[in-house]
């Protein structure tokens, strides 16, 4: 009987759905509706009857008929452009103009875009703010980040914004502010070519302005519609000034300005298969090159709480370490953040 609905489906778009694509899930619901992605295990279809698009696990899926055009990504590293038909929860046929057509095991297929000409159908963005106040000295801290996306078959760039402001009597502000910009170029199994462009403002380690330009490869170890880790390594240019801070007889003193070279190591894990809730987690070693034993490291995890209509709440930890801190006994800064936010 599912067949017959699911064959049916497959030419009732020629007369009034066009266009559109239909989802049969494994208790025998359909949804009919057009597919805008497939990320994190979730796929997002938009429908004419919600104000809001359906949101469903992957894995309940139990077949589908697409006439959206998509770019897919495989746990391979693969990238295809075309349709997807399937009748059997075990096999997914991919029809590419490119590649003829493929079987793949659903498993397999760990992203999905609709391919559309428009600017916003291939942007992903979220904010969220924090703030806490304790009567205490009249301890005050704000903090907030910003993320935005831009993602094409064979290239993405991502630009992420971190800063946190805290504030009390008789004590001097603490600031400190990051950004990442990063382009990433996809190639064949699982390899990318990376570069980024990083700066950090933090009045903790007396760092007025850090900046960070890289160049490198990376791979993927595990990309899957649960979960993906992967690593990079390349070289970047440090560029650095710093305010100033007190040497150690209580003196005013500005550690002289930085310029070097460096070879860097870094790896990301993102887990999203747990429902609502997500986790991501990244890691970056530096060591001078240009004389000198300096080592510096950069470590972030978020856990991130999916409410409806695209709201959230986050919790975060950053820390910073640097064997040769512009300020002594500052080898090591962190932060812990909460906050509230909205996503697109």
């Amino acid at each position: 009987m599912r067949k017959f609905i699911l064959l049916l489906f497959c030419f009732v778009p020629l007369f009034s759905f066009a266009q559109m694509d239909s989802l049969v899930m494994i208790n025998g619901d359909i949804i009919v509706g057009e597919i805008k992605s497939m990320d994190k295990g979730v796929i997002e279809i938009e429908t004419d009857y919600s104000d809001s698009n359906f949101k469903i696990e992957w894995e309940g899926i139990q077949s589908m008929v697409c006439n959206t055009d998509f770019m897919v990504t495989l746990s391979n590293g693969k990238r295809i452009s075309g349709k997807i038909v399937s009748n059997d929860p075990e096999s997914f046929k991919i029809v590419s103009d490119e590649e003829g057509t493929l079987d793949v095991d659903p498993d397999d297929i760990v992203y999905l875009k609709s391919v559309e000409k428009t600017f916003l159908s291939k942007l992903s963005a979220s904010i969220d703010l924090g703030y806490s106040y304790a009567k205490a000295n009249n301890l005050s801290q704000l903090n907030g980040s910003a993320f935005i996306g831009y993602n094409t078959k064979r290239w993405a760039l991502s630009l992420s914004l971190n800063s946190l402001r805290s504030t009390q009597d008789n004590v001097d502000a603490i600031e400190r502010n990051d950004g990442t910009l990063t382009g990433n170029y996809f190639l064949p199994y699982g390899f990318y070519g990376t570069a980024d462009f990083r700066y950090l403002t933090n009045t903790e380690q007396s760092i007025k302005l850090r900046t960070t330009t890289s160049l490198g490869i990376g791979k993927y170890i595990i990309h899957t519609n649960a979960a993906y880790w992967g690593f990079s390594t390349g070289a970047s240019f440090l560029n650095e000034s710093f305010s100033q801070t007190t040497d150690d007889a209580g003196d005013p003193f500005t550690k002289p300005s930085n310029n070097s070279a460096e070879w860097y190591i870094g790896t990301e894990i993102n887990l999203f298969d747990t429902g609502d809730l997500s986790f991501n987690t990244n890691a970056r070693g530096s060591r001078t090159l240009s004389g000198g034993d300096r080592w510096r490291a950069d470590v972030g995890a978020n856990v991130k709480y999916d409410l409806p209509y695209d709201f959230y709440v986050k919790a975060g930890y950053n820390m910073n370490y640097d064997s040769q801190p512009a300020e002594a006994g500052k080898e090591v800064d962190y932060q812990y953040s909460f906050g509230f936010g909205w996503e697109l």
